[in-house]
């Protein structure tokens, strides 16, 4: 899994992002924690959104479902009423925990929110996969919206009034950092083990689903197998992260574990913006997209959603292939890809880009 020059300075510069960012920028601390935590739910759509041409509605599902596992476990290993009573509690008596406690609590929850999010994708996909298309959009929306609706009536993770998490034990400077590292921790060791999985015959056998399915089958790929595989690496990751960010939160309910009107879009928006199908392109589109989240937040309140609307217009009619496609079918030699149709491999790591130019 070689490096070119161009990828080199990338990592360059969002790694001093990413390490300096906290210190340079104190206020935004949080802020840009959201925008690696925007990274990695697009980077992880993309493995099977753009690699394999299945446009999954549903990733979020594993992100609420990570939500509360991490919860369940944080409270239940060292709370001994469980879950049931620490929720019900809440507001009469304020359980404590001690910062051994919670850090130890956290490190399992995020573990077990992981588990959880690969077992449901592993569960859900035997007969998902049966779907196909606009089919298995639809049916993935349906997945978590089902998902939300179900939570609401389990009244163990305290049912629709939600669960206040455990209080963070360190100050509150720390904690923003805290929780910033681990985004991107996160959003880091995602995306090497997406490069490198793209560089494997995975990234081969998932542009041949993309490409024709059934043909692919013909020859002897193992279709279903690679399309768990790379759902269950989304789902993983977004476990992971619905641990942290209901965390961060410090409360969760269904709005907060199943922000399917916003996350839920903003995920495939982001892909959809950058390129689908790149390793960079999710990337690019990420931190674009979140910059102009924030910064009409800021300071354009009311034509938030008029700007963001805007930029989704503007790249479905003009940008289909999103700003890295049309860079690589701009400037090919700049990316490594050869356009006389012969063997080609793009420069960041996956295949889509050559073959589209090819």
């Amino acid at each position: 899994m070689s490096i070119d020059k161009n990828s080199l300075w990338t990592y360059v510069a969002l790694g001093a992002l990413g390490i300096f960012g906290p210190i340079l920028f104190p206020d935004y601390t949080l802020s840009i924690a959201y925008l690696w935590m925007m990274v990695l739910m697009a980077s992880t759509w993309d493995t099977l959104g753009g690699q394999m041409g299945y446009n999954s509605l549903g990733n979020i599902t594993f992100f609420g479902v990570g939500m509360y596992a991490s919860a369940i476990v944080q409270i239940s290993f060292f709370y001994e009423g469980g879950v049931g009573e620490y929720t019900s509690a809440m507001g009469s008596i304020k359980p404590e925990f001690t910062a051994a406690e919670y850090f130890w609590g956290l490190s399992l929850g995020i573990m077990a929110a992981g588990i959880a999010g690969l077992a449901m994708s592993l569960l859900f996909s035997t007969f998902m996969f049966g779907l196909r298309g606009p089919y298995f959009a639809i049916g993935s929306l349906g997945l978590a919206i089902a998902a939300a609706e179900i939570t609401i009536t389990i009244n163990y993770v305290g049912g629709a009034s939600g669960i206040s998490m455990p209080l963070f034990p360190g100050e509150i400077e720390f904690r923003s950092t805290f929780f910033y590292m681990l985004c991107f921790g996160f959003a880091v060791v995602s995306h090497f083990l997406l490069r490198w999985l793209y560089s494997t015959q995975f990234g081969l056998a998932a542009n041949a689903i993309r490409d024709d399915e059934d043909k692919a089958e013909a020859m002897g790929i193992p279709t279903l197998a690679y399309k768990r595989l790379g759902w269950g690496i989304a789902a993983f990751f977004m476990g992971c992260m619905g641990a942290i960010a209901g965390n961060m939160a410090g409360f969760i309910d269904k709005e907060v574990a199943y922000p399917i009107p916003t996350f839920g879009i903003f995920m495939v928006a982001m892909a959809l913006l950058g390129g689908k199908g790149t390793l960079w392109g999710p990337v690019l589109g990420a931190i674009i997209f979140h910059v102009v989240k924030e910064t009409t937040w800021t300071y354009l309140l009311n034509l938030q959603w008029i700007a963001l609307g805007l930029i989704l217009i503007i790249n479905i009619v003009y940008f289909q292939q999103g700003i890295m496609g049309w860079l690589q079918t701009k400037f090919p030699e700049r990316f490594g890809i050869v356009v006389d149709g012969s063997t080609s491999q793009d420069a960041d790591g996956g295949n889509a880009g050559g073959k589209e130019a090819a």
